[in-house]
Order: structure tokens, then C-alpha cells, then sequence
């Protein structure tokens, strides 16, 4: 599977099945307890159980090169856990191991997850997808655009045309940018504001207001800052800090009790240790606030809460949501979009001609036949022409520690993969991600036709 570079990774314990037929969903209610996805075997879900052993062994592959620290994988079809698999080590310094319930900073894997919250207002007709944002956010009604640099290296502004739209917005066309790349001003901007680690979302409103768009809106695809900007209207329209109405509205409700935007330090020994390759030994170096001060904090609540990569999950948290998308909206009885919006999150809005910003994209090519975009995730549009095994239809995403997951509706399956270790290249989740994805689908021995 292609992957985006940036995006920040035993005993069979559940999750969740899907209704009878007769139940009947309770909209956003959780007074029951999380029913369990149960296990079952390989065969009874049209998997080759040895085949899937490749899949184990070349995830171990990863860790007994010392490229991750540890990593594990879930692998669910029809609402079966298929196979989950753990190996390594949460923390090399204490050799504890990977758990079940260790915690991952899934960074912009928290991306979908704040799709799904901006699809419960759209259904409470709280906003639509050609609304410009500057009718939640009157502040970027002056946004000029950048157009070219000059002899000193600043940036030369045009005119917007016109306000970005919120499906660009959700699309990652509005002409943002985020500050992750390099070598243009209006990354080098946003570093400089330090726009990621603002005070609270209002103040990173205000920082973003007075900085350049890369392009004009509904031009290019453009990885950025949108979902952060989402995060902000959230809490404007609802008036609730963002990861309260995404507990109160998703977590809660799917029985993800253990993701949201920091980890209680009670919790805080089941949350991974995250790594970096050490340029000059190639051995993992962990991160810590010692050695790189902006490190975030996870057991501490944030100043504001990162709708665009600042939310930990457990690998079981995710599947609930995964599931959740897969069965059009429910999960263990409790509705939390209706079939037509999941459609619309899963379909391409990426309008034709715009072209990616292969250079924000990680080198995953956005726009065309091949691939698209939908609200908060890629879309998979002609598996054929990208070179994928995934059904068509398929959507997926990433965090930049290496986090992964593809959601196939075609084959009913989800897949997710859990390590922590930054940077892209052959230990990053961009090749777990491809070589996971071929040993899926060649264990896969009854395919939707």
C-alpha cells in the first residue's frame, strides 16, 4: 500500500460485532457495555491460515532488524478478528514488551476520526460542503495567496479569488500550509509562528490568518493544516473543547476508552516509547523532551487539542472506529453517522484537474483516476492503475510514527498496524505498509468478486 510519509504505531481480546438484523441502533448512546469483536479462524473468513503466518513473520522481520522497537497488527474481516499480532518491545531502555494495551501516538491518523465528528454536525445541518469557511471563521477573509519569491527569499501575495470552500477544507485543496517541508516561506512560516503548538486553537487561528496560502483554493492538492482548522470549527459550532465532543460523540460511544488527546498519568507506563534512527549508527535513538524539547507530552492535556495529529489510541480502539466505518455508520448497536454520510466521507471530492503537491504528499500522487481523496482520508478509485491489491473504494491514512490502516468495504476488512519509530524510507510504515498489504491479499482465498 502507498502511504503518506507524514502523516506520527497474546490473548485474543474483543471488540465488537455487528447487529442482528432486527436490532435496532441507539443514536450516540453507550448505556450498554462494548459488545466484543470475537476471534475467529482464518478459514471461516476465507483466509489461508498459513499464509497468513508470512504476514506475522515479515511484520517480525521489521523488529528483529532493529528498524522498529516493536510493532503490532490486527487484521479484521466480516467483523472477525482474523489475526492480531504482537512482537518487540514498547521501550528498549526497560525491555518491557508490546501489550495488547499499549498505547500509540497515532498522529495524523487522528485525522479520520475528526472527519466523522465534522460529518455529526453536517448531519445536524450545522454546515455543508460548499460553504466557505469564512463563514465559520471570518478571520481568514484576507488571506492572500503566495505567487512567487522574491531576491531576499520572501514570499511575493496575490488576491485570493475566493474563499476556500469546507469541502476543500476537508480535502486538503484549500491552499494551506503546515509547516512540515521545507524550503518555501510559507512552511518555513508556520515553524517559525510555531502555529502547531499554539496556545489554544483560536490562537493558532490567528497565526494561520496572517500567512500566505501555497495556492489558491480548489487549484492543488496540498497536505496542510485543514483538520486542525476543523478541530476549531468544532469547537466553535458546538462550544466544547474538541476532545470533549469527540469523547461525548465517538470514543464514549464506540467504547474507545482508551483515545483521546493525552494519556492519564495513571495510564502513562502503557503508553509506547517513540524512536528515531541515529543518523551516524543507524541504531534507534528514543525521543525524549530532554533531547528535542517540542517533544509533545503525551500523559499531560495540551494546550489545544490537535485535530491534525495529537490523539493516542490502542490498536482495539481503532478497530471499533474501523468497524464503525465498515458497517456504514454503527457499532455495537449504537448508530453514530447514518449510511449516507459514511458514502459521502468515502467518496472522491477531489474536483477533476487538481493536481497533488507530490512534494506535501510524501510522493503519493492525489488527483486522476487512480487515487482521490475524500473527507479526511485517500481513496482508493482504480485499484488497477495504482498498482494496489485493495479493493476499489478502499480508504486509508497514516500518522508520521508509523501508524497505518486500510479500510476495504469491498472485501469487508480492515487492516491496522501499530509502531512508533519517525521517518519514512525502508523502515517506515511505507514499505510495512506495502509489504502488509501484498501478504493480506495473497492470503485473501475468497475475495468479493
Amino acid at each position: 500500500m502507498q502511504r503518506h510519509r507524514c502523516a506520527a504505531l497474546a490473548a485474543l481480546l474483543a471488540l465488537g460485532l455487528s447487529l442482528p438484523a432486527d436490532a435496532k441502533p441507539k443514536n450516540g448512546t453507550h448505556d450498554e457495555a462494548p459488545q466484543q469483536l470475537i476471534p475467529a479462524p482464518a478459514e471461516s473468513v476465507g483466509f489461508s491460515p498459513d499464509k497468513l503466518k508470512l504476514l506475522d513473520a515479515a511484520m517480525d522481520g521489521a523488529v528483529d532488524r532493529g528498524e522498529v522497537a516493536g510493532i503490532e497488527t490486527m487484521l479484521v474481516r466480516h467483523g472477525k478478528i482474523v489475526d492480531v499480532h504482537m512482537h518487540g518491545l514498547k521501550s528498549l531502555a526497560t525491555g518491557t514488551p508490546i501489550t495488547r494495551d499499549t498505547i500509540f501516538r497515532i498522529y495524523s491518523q487522528t485525522k479520520p476520526l475528526v472527519g466523522v465528528a465534522m460529518m455529526i454536525l453536517f448531519e445536524e445541518g450545522r454546515w455543508r460542503l460548499d460553504d466557505p469557511i469564512t463563514k465559520f471563521i471570518p478571520e481568514f477573509a484576507n488571506l492572500k495567496v503566495m505567487n512567487g519569491i522574491d531576491a531576499k527569499g520572501q514570499p511575493t501575495v496575490e488576491d485570493i479569488k475566493r474563499p476556500a470552500t469546507m469541502r476543500e477544507l476537508m480535502t486538503h485543496t484549500a491552499g494551506f500550509g503546515y509547516g512540515l517541508r521545507t524550503g518555501n516561506p510559507v512552511d518555513d512560516a508556520f515553524r517559525d509562528q510555531k502555529v502547531l503548538a499554539s496556545s489554544s486553537l483560536k490562537d493558532m487561528i490567528d497565526k494561520i490568518a496572517k500567512i500566505p496560502l501555497l495556492y489558491q483554493p480548489g487549484t492543488k492538492w496540498s497536505y496542510s493544516v485543514a483538520v486542525d482548522i476543523q478541530g476549531y470549527i468544532i469547537e466553535k459550532l458546538t462550544g466544547q473543547r474538541l476532545g470533549d465532543f469527540m469523547a461525548e460523540r465517538i470514543f464514549k460511544p464506540l467504547g474507545m476508552k482508551d483515545t483521546g488527546f493525552y494519556t492519564p498519568p495513571t495510564e502513562g507506563a502503557r503508553l509506547s516509547e517513540v524512536y528515531v534512527s541515529n543518523p551516524k549508527t543507524g541504531k534507534l535513538l528514543e525521543l525524549t523532551s530532554l533531547l528535542f524539547p517540542s517533544l509533545q507530552d503525551f500523559t499531560k492535556q495540551p494546550p489545544m487539542d490537535s485535530g491534525g495529529g495529537g490523539a493516542v489510541s490502542t490498536i482495539d480502539d481503532y478497530a471499533r472506529f474501523c468497524q464503525m466505518i465498515l458497517n456504514n455508520g454503527e457499532f455495537n448497536g449504537v448508530r453514530i453517522l447514518a449510511p449516507a454520510s459514511i458514502a459521502l466521507m468515502r467518496s472522491n471530492q477531489v474536483a477533476p484537474g487538481v493536481t497533488s503537491n507530490a512534494e506535501s504528499a510524501g510522493g503519493v500522487v492525489i488527483g486522476g483516476e487512480a487515487l482521490g481523496f475524500g473527507l479526511d482520508f485517500a481513496v482508493v478509485l482504480d485499484s488497477a492503475k495504482l498498482g494496489t491489491l485493495q479493493g476499489n473504494g478502499s480508504i486509508w491514512w497514516g500518522g508520521a510514527a508509523g501508524t497505518w490502516f486500510w479500510i476495504d468495504p469491498k472485501n469487508d476488512l480492515f487492516f491496522l498496524g501499530m509502531i512508533q519509530r519517525f521517518g519514512g524510507g525502508a523502515a517506515g510504515s511505507e514499505r510495512l505498509g506495502v509489504e502488509s498489504q501484498s501478504l493480506v491479499y495473497s492470503a485473501l482465498t475468497e475475495p468479493t468478486r
